[in-house]
């Protein structure tokens, strides 16, 4: 193929600037085009087909198909053209990457647009994190959508470092940009009618409501449904999906780096209802990134006998009916020229990326280099240790431990026989029973909630990260208190990160400093950070294949079943503390 740089490059306009008699005229094929792209195979997401024709772009948009002249034209070979990829849900503070950072990535395999909730950093810094998280994304070459956070804290079972008012949500639903209200997951909240959660809800009118309701059925989901909850990407089995997708809402089937809940749900795909699926990554790594994104789960949907055109509806027309994106997820006329330029329809492997028809990407590689970008850095470490923290006073013959699934951010509740030393409960190595804490930060207050987990695997050390959804506090997982002690001594003297101790010392560490959440550096930089940390891991015995990201998840009071937080053991479907001590 030519050299990508020979595509001229233009001002992109937008909006209601791109509708002009000069555009339209263009459009009547009687002035020519700023670029067409020749001989394509067009993926035409409306009429479920493959259409042969050229695409002609005008002023970022794609004015028609058929037979054009433009200014710049490009042979395409026959290649397939489809719409710009859309992710519908993701957090992408997740990645540990600035917005333009994730968005430097995710372009070169084909999405064009995503659609964030950036409640993470809004537990953190409240309405200072969503600005920066906004100010980023104006920095990067995708599209990012904001829906605004719906419970900054989840819950008030943790402690978190900002609270977003019915009063602030209804402000920013104002904004250019926020598009609506992001995944409610105080599920119990909304179905017993709480005023703020209902306040919030009628904020959002007009607007897509998220949802977050694992495992939610029966009236209960009748009453969450009946509230304008407009979709669910909890759904764990296809049971759960198909009661939800009678309920009215659109699926979201989760691939991301933890949670792959595809295998489960692709079943209940099929051509009548295929209109009301979504495929989302939700929490993906670096690592992970770099590898592929929605591609990579287009191919995996294929591969377990997905028609090709019905998953690419998924990443595109679906998630823009839905989110109200009126002028993407479509290779059409008036739709923004966000086009993924493909071998085949099987393994999705982008050959070009076009964003409001400016080459960004050729063979997964930029088009040209990105620019350097200063970003501030803003975070909060208020944390108060005592002597011993992580000492548990032994008071009954059981206790809870909360079992990690693999694959999955939901969890067992499970009982064991503790270990006793000298009237404690210690860390028990040979039956897997490793202790676990949540220390908070923001106010200096020494909450630290104490008990055990099941999983993880280590035989020594201790690994700890102050990503802990959703409040972020600073979460460690051990089989030492000594080291638990001085991996949680390193993220507070870090701002925020990750870090893994052994035998007294820390032996890996990645800095967090944007809100504890966030590295300032690139992808790769990042991915290979994050992959020595994950390697100090493996080192104490890890078998988690995302040891940090499972880790993390073991803090979110609103996914079953038995979670942590600063303020002790919560049992998720009771929605209420527990002691640790005890068969119930």
């Amino acid at each position: 193929m030519p050299n990508p740089m020979e595509i001229i490059y233009y001002k992109v306009k937008g909006g209601a600037e791109m509708l002009t008699a000069d555009f339209l005229s263009v459009a009547r094929g009687e002035r020519t085009a700023d670029l067409v792209l020749k001989n394509a195979r067009v993926v035409n997401v409306f009429s479920g087909e493959i259409v042969n024709s050229d695409i002609a772009v005008h002023g970022g948009y794609i004015v028609g198909l058929g037979d054009y002249s433009g200014v710049a034209e490009y042979d395409i070979q026959g290649r397939y053209a489809a719409p710009g990829f859309i992710d519908g849900h993701v957090h992408i503070e997740s990645s540990m990457l600035l917005p333009h950072n994730f968005g430097r990535v995710v372009i070169r395999w084909g999405t064009t647009t995503v659609v964030t909730d950036p409640h993470e950093i809004a537990n953190v810094l409240g309405l200072d994190g969503i600005k920066l998280m906004q100010a980023s994304s104006e920095l990067g070459p995708v599209d990012v959508r904001f829906m605004v956070p719906s419970c900054v804290p989840a819950t008030d079972m943790e402690t978190s470092g900002a609270v977003v008012s019915a009063a602030e949500i209804k402000k920013l639903l104002a904004e250019p940009g926020i598009i609506g209200l992001a995944e409610m997951m105080n599920f119990p909240g909304v179905i017993n009618g709480s005023p703020e959660v209902l306040e919030k809800i009628k904020a959002a009118a007009g607007k897509p409501v998220d949802g977050h309701a694992p495992g939610l059925t029966g009236k209960g989901l009748n009453a969450y449904a009946a509230a304008g909850i407009g979709s669910d990407h909890e759904c764990t089995t296809a049971e759960e999906a198909a009661e939800k997708l009678k309920a009215g809402m659109f699926i979201m089937i989760r691939e991301g780096s933890t949670a792959k809940n595809m295998q489960a749900l692709l079943p209940l795909v099929n051509e009548r209802n295929a209109g009301r699926f979504m495929i989302v990554s939700d929490d993906v790594y670096p690592d992970d990134l770099l590898a592929g994104h929605l591609n990579l789960s287009l191919a995996k949907a294929v591969g377990l006998g997905l028609d090709p055109l019905t998953a690419i509806r998924m990443v595109t027309v679906n998630p823009a009916c839905y989110f109200g994106l009126r002028d993407m997820g479509a290779i059409a006329p008036g739709y923004q020229a966000d086009i993924v330029v493909l071998d085949d329809l099987i393994g999705f492997k982008p050959v070009q990326v076009y964003k409001k028809g400016r080459l960004v990407a050729q063979d997964g590689k930029p088009a040209r280099e990105w620019p350097t970008e200063n970003f501030p850095v803003m975070t909060t470490m208020d944390v108060s240790l005592p002597e011993k923290p992580f000492a548990i006073k032994a008071r009954g013959e059981r206790v809870k431990a909360i079992g990690v699934i693999p694959g999955q951010i939901i969890t067992r509740k499970e009982t064991a026989k503790p270990k006793i030393e000298e009237g404690l409960a210690v860390a028990d190595i040979e039956n897997d029973l490793l202790k676990i804490a949540v220390v908070e930060r923001y106010t200096g207050s020494g909450n630290i909630g104490l008990g055990f987990v099941r999983g993880f695997g280590l035989v020594k050390g201790a690994m700890a990260s102050s990503v802990a959804h959703d409040s972020h506090n600073i979460i460690v997982v051990g089989a030492d208190d000594r080291d638990m002690e001085i991996a949680v001594r390193e993220i507070i003297k870090m701002g925020g990160g990750l870090a893994v101790a052994e035998d007294g010392r820390v032996s890996a560490r990645m800095p967090l400093p944007v809100a504890g959440l966030i590295s300032v550096d690139n992808a790769r930089v990042v991915a290979a950070q994050t992959e020595e940390v994950k390697k100090a891991a493996r080192a104490l015995g890890c078998k988690l294949a995302e040891p940090f990201m499972a880790m993390s998840f073991l803090s979110l009071p609103v996914i079953p079943d038995l979670k942590i937080t600063d303020k002790g053991l919560v049992d998720v479907g009771k929605f209420k503390f527990t002691p640790l001590f005890g068969e119930e």
